[in-house]
């Protein structure tokens, strides 16, 4: 058997089945392509997730893996991002993870984490654990087996409260059947949260929307225990912070991060549906 690229090892064949139609063809140029070749989007892409694990700086990015320099990785990344790529990206595993009945919509959980901003930029604020330092928080959504099914960036003190509705509301949804008409499902059965979002606008917006309310009670549950469900959304966080470059932000415009977030949402999905794709007999 032929030895693996590192471009293959990092962007695995069915991983680029996923991405190469969503990405956009480049434009031509009037006179002619002139210069160095254009770097391969396969390879870009297996820059881009190589920086994205190791949290290594874009201009450090080794030049024998093959994928280009870090500048072009990083520029690849805002053009993908302006065109929806990322976004689209997660959408398609989570389809896919749905058809195959492994997306469960009967309870998800709800909640944040917050790191530093080594460089300050948007979406940033004071942290209220950290001495008032610059940092971001990660607003996240996930379904019951701790699949991420949303995700936003806010600055660090933003309140968890004050980001349930538009998570929820701005969820693109889940298709579970090629083809089936009418809209994708947004709500699930049920939502557990922690005692940061214990306020009746919350739980009163969940009830408009007919999403069971499973919120944890200030003064009269104990914050020690995570629950038979809500420990799940712990999980995913410690997933979205393997990577590295999520672990301690140094990008500073809010597109950038929220590209790099989104892309880790969509590995972490498709990891799952790579360990249910069917083996060859």
């Amino acid at each position: 058997m032929a030895r693996r690229s590192c471009v293959e090892r990092l962007v695995s064949d069915e991983l680029w089945e996923l991405v190469a139609p969503l990405i956009p063809q480049p434009r031509r140029a009037k006179r002619g392509r002139t210069g160095r070749p254009r770097v391969p989007d396969r390879a870009a892409l297996a820059g881009i997730v190589f920086v994205l694990k190791t949290g290594i700086r874009w201009n450090d990015l080794p030049q024998e893996l093959g994928c280009g320099s870090g500048v072009t990785c990083w520029r690849r990344l805002r053009e993908w991002q302006d065109a929806g790529v990322w976004q689209q990206l997660h959408r398609v595993v989570l389809d896919r993870l749905a058809r195959q009945d492994l997306l469960d919509w009967s309870r998800a959980a709800v909640d944040s984490v917050s790191v530093r901003a080594k460089r300050r930029g948007e979406a940033t604020g004071p942290l209220p654990t950290d001495r008032g330092k610059a940092g971001s928080k990660y607003h996240v959504l996930c379904e019951r087996n701790g699949l991420p099914l949303h995700a936003l960036v806010t600055g660090a003190n933003t309140h968890d409260s004050r980001m349930l509705a538009e998570l929820l509301g701005s969820n693109p949804g889940v298709r579970e059947r090629r083809g089936q008409p009418g809209r994708p499902r947004r709500r699930p059965g049920k939502l557990h949260a922690d005692k940061g979002y214990d306020y009746p606008r919350c739980r009163r917006y969940l009830a408009r929307r007919g999403i069971g309310v499973r919120i944890a009670r200030r003064g009269i549950e104990d914050s020690t225990r995570l629950g038979r469900v809500r420990w799940v959304v712990e999980r995913t966080m410690s997933w979205l912070l393997d990577f590295r470059r999520l672990a301690l932000r140094y990008d500073r415009a809010e597109s950038t991060i929220t590209a790099l977030l989104s892309l880790a949402c969509a590995l972490i999905s498709h990891r799952r549906l790579a360990q249910h794709r069917p083996r060859p007999s």
